[in-house]
């Protein structure tokens, strides 16, 4: 079998709030029998059994909803008991949480820096931007609710980043996003473009356009590279940068076939892909399903494929090693080989990027060469001082790109 993560959604679409944009809302419609979808204590150590049995590199679980934090920091415990149980002695375990962090509490916050859990935490701007859409099932403000989260997570030492859904709210105020972000001392970010249509195909209000989206991603490049390279991580640019030195593949649109994990739903039900969590999708469920059924079944080998059935112009584009047609989710049409709706964005970022990240991939390289004639990067601690002399640690410096 080939290596692959899980992301679950312990509690379905159920979340305490009610974001206009949120893409997953819908999904309860596949499960009308009940109104609250909570995942089993059968579900949980079926999946958590099953998984740890399969050979894997790391066993990735990210956590997802809806909000999963509905579940109670008990849950959690449970999560972390049954991955002590079923895993071997010596393998590695990776936890992810993606929150909207209005339900962070110490306890919770506690148990999650305990077992080094990486958080995100959805954000998408200062309280007047971000409450355009990112409100409560009342129509409350949440801003101030998640500033709190995050004041949780910090003075628990827990690990996170901020996950931005680019918007119709925020598309045109990327530089300031950026440093509002910056500025509070939050710097590991990524930036999701916000694009949905309607039944009819239509752009629905809060989708932003090409050219908004290349103007965005343009704003952001030019502040990260006048002083913040070594400062603020933005996952897009760590991936682009990961690509030219070590020619790897490293976020999911950049890669050339979408088997990249299993979704589980809260009943075990298993799809593709969090953007296609469609009654037509589903492979099976984890209650009778073997793993390896599931990723050599026909419906998901077809579905991974779909990725290079990309429009025939992409062949001919310079940047398709970048893009790879982009995600499916955005082509338009919901058809592998039109154009993705944000083709324009992306060649206008990359043309505008690409000769800075050149520089900085050089730069690494060169990093690289110094810190093997000074003796095996390998073995620099992620917490010690950066041996590029930047007074860092080595984790949030060159190691941030090099490993």
């Amino acid at each position: 079998m080939n290596p692959f993560p899980l992301l679950i959604k312990p509690a379905s679409a159920d979340c305490n709030l009610h974001c206009e944009y949120c893409f997953y809302l819908d999904r309860n419609t596949l499960y009308p029998e009940s109104k609250r979808h909570r995942m089993s204590d059968e579900v949980l150590e079926q999946m958590i059994s099953g998984y740890m049995a399969t050979h894997q590199p790391q066993y990735i679980f990210n956590w997802q909803g809806g909000e999963p934090t509905l579940m109670g920091t008990a849950f959690f415990q449970k999560v972390i008991r049954l991955q002590q149980k079923y895993g071997k002695s010596g393998v590695s375990v990776s936890n992810s949480l993606q929150t909207n962090a209005t339900l962070i509490n110490d306890e919770l916050a506690q148990l999650l820096a305990r077992y080094n859990f990486l958080v995100g935490i959805s954000l998408d701007g200062p309280a007047d931007i971000h409450d355009q859409y990112r409100v409560t099932i009342k129509g409350r403000s949440s801003h101030s609710d998640v500033l709190k989260g995050i004041d949780c997570l910090i003075r628990n030492k827990v690990e996170f980043n901020i996950l931005t859904l680019v918007n119709s709210a925020n598309v045109n105020n990327g530089r300031e996003i950026y440093r509002y972000l910056r500025d509070m001392g939050l710097f590991y970010h990524q930036y999701i473009p916000c694009v949905e249509f309607d039944s009819n195909n239509e752009p629905m209000p809060y989708t932003i356009t090409a050219h908004e989206w290349g103007n965005f991603l343009c704003d952001i490049f030019d502040e990260w590279i006048r002083n913040d390279t070594r400062k603020v991580s933005v996952r897009l640019f760590d991936s682009v940068l990961g690509f030219m030195v070590d020619g790897i593949y490293n976020e999911c649109d950049m890669g050339r076939n979408c088997c990249q994990y299993f979704v589980v739903e809260y009943n075990g039900d298993i799809y593709p892909c969090d953007f296609y969590v469609e009654s037509g999708r589903k492979l099976g469920n984890i209650m009778g399903d073997s793993w390896k059924k599931l990723q050599q079944s026909t419906e998901y080998v077809d579905f991974g494929q779909q990725k290079i059935a990309w429009n025939p112009t992409c062949t001919m584009c310079e940047y398709l090693q970048y893009c790879s047609g982009d995600c499916l989710k955005h082509r338009l049409n919901n058809n592998p080989q039109e154009l993705s709706w944000l083709c324009a964005g992306w060649k206008q970022f990359f043309k505008h990027s690409i000769p800075g990240f050149k520089e900085i991939a050089s730069s690494i390289i060169k990093e690289r060469q110094q810190f093997v004639s000074q003796g095996n990067p390998s073995n620099i601690g992620r917490n010690q001082p950066c041996p590029c002399g930047s007074g860092k640690k080595y984790k949030k410096c060159c190691g941030r790109l090099v490993l």
